[in-house]
């Protein structure tokens, strides 16, 4: 639905534009996702960050980045995080004063909604808050002005923000090259605390200090604070830590993303049961130049696919020795229909051996394979009837990786641990999860009549316990 109107639902008048609501063409185009979010148009969602989530009035909120009269922040509400609709685009530069960029969401102390972002072009942060449960009408942005002990105005970057609370104390974090932070009482007046990271940072986390720290996340997980952010350079990565002497003080460092923008921009919320769920874009387009180059461009895919996608939802925790477990959001499996099951296989070293009546290019696969001691070992999707070509996924003993075609993906058999891979095959996007530890998004180009699925092993034979297949129902 396009509106033509004029606004005030920003605290202040506006001239007329035309609002407007993203939907689903009729009928869908055939090679777009069916069970990702992705923007359906008719703009074009470019960049397509997430923004902005949280669970409120009742429903999931998520915003992402589109172009409508410049950078605005599309909305989308859920009842599950799985099936989305769009609600009218009422945060746009025609009636906040500046596009939108990368920001978050939060709940005040008195339990209300409010986003923070940064505004495009007006080299502010700033932050608004909700003046209903449907998150339909907000404020007039206010933006954040740190001002030293002494009253003057911050030396400080404007960039992507994120605001949150420990006891009664707000803290707002301004990205970039080594971030700084602020801290308030009451999301107006805000005092400059300097540089985020601590003095103390490790010389050995594998990252240097002044890495680019750009759509940061910061929250509790565990016992540990959680930056989940990236760098233009490396994609999604994240930071776990504490805070010490009012600054952060990370102890461990890892990736999200292993090949161009696969996965970029992360954003989070906390479900009303206590998880914390994240999304990333996932785009086969790469627009700068990248450390962790792919070696793949996957052009036709980006003339087929819908612009704006959003990584499947995953769920984030902490184990037992305090590191990062990651499984795709148990909601999902509302989709799942038509199962098939095979068990007890055994494929014998050097043999390949194509799964019967199991096939498709929208489905979700979980395979274990019972300890496996080969070199290498794994299977082939959307693969042709022979088994051959398709996307492989391997693994084998004393490998450091998981191969996903052309990504290498960290990850280390534990002594005498089977293998559990969650596979989303959702038409040429790809998502991997692995013993619930790691996880990664890839793509491939095929054909339309190969679907099959293949196992195979090389170096020693590999017994493999189950294999479920399912066909995943549209979210649309």
């Amino acid at each position: 639905m396009i509106l033509l109107m004029q606004f005030c639902v920003l605290g202040f008048a506006t001239a007329p534009f035309e609002i407007e609501t993203p939907a689903m063409p009729d009928p869908i185009p055939a090679p777009w996702l069916t069970y990702h979010l992705a923007h359906p148009g008719p703009s074009k969602a470019v960049p397509a960050d997430p923004n902005c989530a949280i669970y409120y009035g009742g429903k999931y909120h998520l915003h992402y980045i589109y172009q409508s009269h410049g950078a605005s922040f599309a909305h989308v509400t859920s009842d599950d995080m799985v099936h989305w609709e769009w609600q009218e685009t009422i945060l746009t530069p025609p009636l906040a004063g500046h596009g939108m960029f990368s920001g978050t969401a939060l709940l005040t102390k008195e339990g209300k909604a409010a986003i923070i972002y940064h505004g495009a072009d007006s080299d502010r942060n700033h932050i608004a808050f909700a003046k209903n449960d449907a998150l339909s009408q907000w404020t007039k942005p206010m933006a954040v002005e740190p001002r030293t002990a002494d009253g003057k105005p911050a030396d400080m970057r404007h960039w992507d923000p994120d605001c949150w609370r420990i006891g009664d104390t707000y803290y707002a974090l301004s990205g970039g090259e080594d971030p700084t932070i602020a801290t308030s009482k009451d999301l107006k007046n805000w005092l400059f605390q300097g540089v985020l990271f601590h003095p103390d940072f490790p010389a050995d986390l594998g990252v240097a200090r002044e890495e680019d720290v750009s759509c940061a996340n910061m929250f509790k997980l565990g016992d540990k604070w959680m930056l989940l952010c990236i760098s233009h350079g490396l994609g999604a990565r994240y930071y776990l830590g504490d805070f010490q002497d009012g600054q952060y003080l990370p102890d461990h460092h890892a990736l999200l993303n292993w090949a161009g923008w696969d996965l970029f921009a992360p954003e989070s919320l906390l479900t009303p049961d206590g998880r914390r769920v994240m999304w990333a874009w996932s785009t086969p387009g790469v627009f700068v130049d990248q450390r962790v180059a792919r070696t793949k461009k996957f052009d036709r895919l980006m003339e087929e696919l819908q612009s704006g996608i959003q990584s499947l939802p995953r769920e984030l925790s902490l184990d037992d020795d305090g590191m990062l477990e990651i499984r795709p959001l148990r909601e999902l499996t509302q989709l799942r229909t038509h199962q098939k099951e095979v068990e007890d296989i055994t494929i014998k070293s050097g043999d390949t051996q194509v799964l019967e009546d199991m096939e498709g290019d929208t489905i979700e696969l979980e395979v274990v394979f019972d300890a496996p001691q080969a070199s290498e070992f794994g299977l082939r999707i959307l693969a042709n009837a022979k088994g051959e070509n398709g996307f492989k996924i391997a693994s084998g003993t004393d490998r450091d990786t998981i191969t996903l075609d052309y990504v290498e993906l960290p990850f280390r058999l534990k002594d005498g641990e089977d293998l559990t891979l969650r596979i989303f095959i959702d038409k040429g996007m790809i998502e991997v999860f692995a013993n619930d530890r790691q996880a990664a998004v890839a793509w491939h180009e095929y054909e339309p009549e190969n679907q099959h699925i293949a196992l195979y092993a090389n170096g020693a034979d590999v017994k493999v316990n189950k294999v479920t297949c399912w066909s995943m129902k549209s979210i649309y």
